[in-house]
């Protein structure tokens, strides 16, 4: 199959620098891509896709009305990072964690970023993820955010940017297992030949994260991984990290307390736990401190976790942190925090609240993206450039209503990578979601948080689409980050 007439376009494309022209670190999997006919490269992306289906790599749509399990689709042309690139985002991927960990335990202790009139007090305790029952909180080792999903995206020119933080129950690692599982199944010789970062550590990486929490006096933690249950759209991700970390996976009415103390329902009785990986909402996790109709927590849980007699991973109280609105001011965090600069920039944002800057976003709706402040999912969203008159004055409205609701940024053109539309290569958006585990770090400089190489790579697989959330059409594809 060949890549000729492939036109990266008036985009940045992440494997060719020109049309015909290779990067560097792309040139042998283009020349070998290009030895394979294209009804072998079809089949092998058939079945691929099909592995993945019988591995049970599915989400669910909330909101769909058949309530069917829906096939992540998967694309064989793999995305590439050189080496260089890499260190130089690990890094700034680190610092990030770092200062949004100092900002979680200082909003929820001391406030010293809001004395001292960096970020204003209404901006923290008006978002939605602002949990005054968190107030006072010591987390084990002072570290609030254990894992964590950064979304990356590039723009016109190639220059990378942090496009939103994703703390609370970040999703997409089982993809990016799976993907690369299924990769070198297919493409085995290229493993061979080319110098490819591993990712399969992540599991191991992730039980030592969680195993470290424990409480001292433990000296063989019980660690569970709590889900919603099986009509949650991560819930494949969910059972797939228990299996491979050889934890329980239990729903809340499993667990209750008993002593003082987090017990698990077993046939031989109560067994205590001491560390649970929530992949359950703030809000949710106990109905006595928070959602009083919650039927997914553990009531009395967040007691239990004040005396520190168990760990809980993430922090609760930290989906604070993304808010759209908070994520404006990670920049500043970095700077108050750690004295440094940013490394990875934020895309530049619009406040709906300042009158100015709302008087010029409204004036703008046809070229800026418009996002709700405690949406996700790529929901709650105005994209200018392809939206219509009366879409841009039905957000205006919504801007006009709930300022503190919404912020704008520019529409960024975002890298593509060529992908396999029925028999032809043509360019998709992607963006990039790498995943980071804080472990007993309490300070910069001390052990970095581990950044996962890689990633996942979302792929909007309609044409023109810059949407590449699963839930509106997306795709992936593995990202293959080189050792050099």
């Amino acid at each position: 199959m060949s890549f000729k007439g492939y036109d990266p376009g008036d985009f940045y494309d992440e494997l060719f620098s020109a049309t015909g022209v290779p990067w560097p670190e792309a040139a042998l999997l283009i020349e070998r891509i290009e030895s394979v006919p294209i009804e072998s490269l079809i089949l092998r992306q058939q079945a691929a896709q099909s592995t993945l289906f019988k591995l049970g790599v599915t989400f669910n749509v909330y909101g769909d009305e058949e309530g069917a399990e829906k096939v992540f689709p998967f694309d064989v042309v793999p995305r590439m990072v050189s080496g260089k690139t890499w260190d130089w985002l690990e890094k700034g991927l680190q610092q990030r964690i770092v200062a949004l960990n100092c900002f979680l335990d200082d909003i929820y202790n001391e406030q010293k970023i809001i004395a001292d009139g960096v970020i204003p007090r209404a901006t923290v305790e008006s978002a939605s993820g602002y949990l005054p029952p968190c107030l006072g909180l010591k987390p084990p080792q002072g570290v609030w955010c254990h894992i964590t999903g950064t979304d990356l995206v590039r723009d016109r020119k190639g220059d990378w940017f942090v496009l939103e933080d994703n703390l609370r129950c970040p999703s997409g690692v089982s993809y990016v297992l799976e993907n690369r599982r299924v990769m070198k199944s297919s493409f085995p010789s290229l493993f061979e030949a080319l110098d490819i970062k591993a990712v399969d550590d992540y599991p191991s990486q992730l039980l030592r994260t969680l195993l470290a929490l424990a409480p001292e006096n433990i000296s063989n933690p019980m660690v569970v991984l709590l889900t919603p249950g099986a009509f949650n759209s991560a819930y494949f991700e969910h059972s797939f990290l228990a299996q491979q970390m050889g934890i329980t996976l239990v729903e809340g009415c499993d667990l209750v307390i008993d002593d003082g103390y987090v017990k698990m329902r077993t046939t031989r009785g109560l067994c205590q736990v001491d560390v649970i990986y929530r992949r359950i909402d703030d809000d949710f996790i106990d109905p006595t401190e928070f959602r009083p109709d919650s039927m997914l927590g553990v009531p009395g849980l967040m007691e239990v976790y004040r005396q520190g007699r168990v760990a809980i991973a993430n922090a609760p109280g930290t989906g604070i942190a993304d808010d759209k609105l908070i994520y404006a001011y990670v920049p500043q965090m970095i700077r108050y925090y750690l004295n440094e600069e940013q490394i990875i920039p934020n895309v530049p944002t619009y406040f709906c609240e300042d009158e100015k800057q709302q008087a010029y976003i409204l004036a703008n709706l046809g070229s800026l993206v418009v996002k709700a402040t405690d949406a996700s999912g790529g929901y709650g969203m105005l994209i200018g450039t392809q939206s219509t008159k009366a879409q841009q004055d039905h957000f205006a409205e919504k801007i006009k209503a709930n300022p503190r609701g919404y912020i704008a940024q520019p529409t960024l053109c975002l890298s593509r990578v060529p992908t396999l539309i029925e028999k032809t290569f043509q360019g998709r958006h992607v963006d990039l979601r790498p995943f980071i585990l804080y472990g007993k770090s309490s300070s910069y400089g001390g052990t970095a948080p581990y950044v996962n190489p890689g990633g996942l790579t979302r792929v909007a697989l309609r044409e023109g689409s810059l949407v590449v959330n699963s839930s509106q059409g997306g795709g992936s594809k593995d990202t293959w980050v080189m050792n050099s």
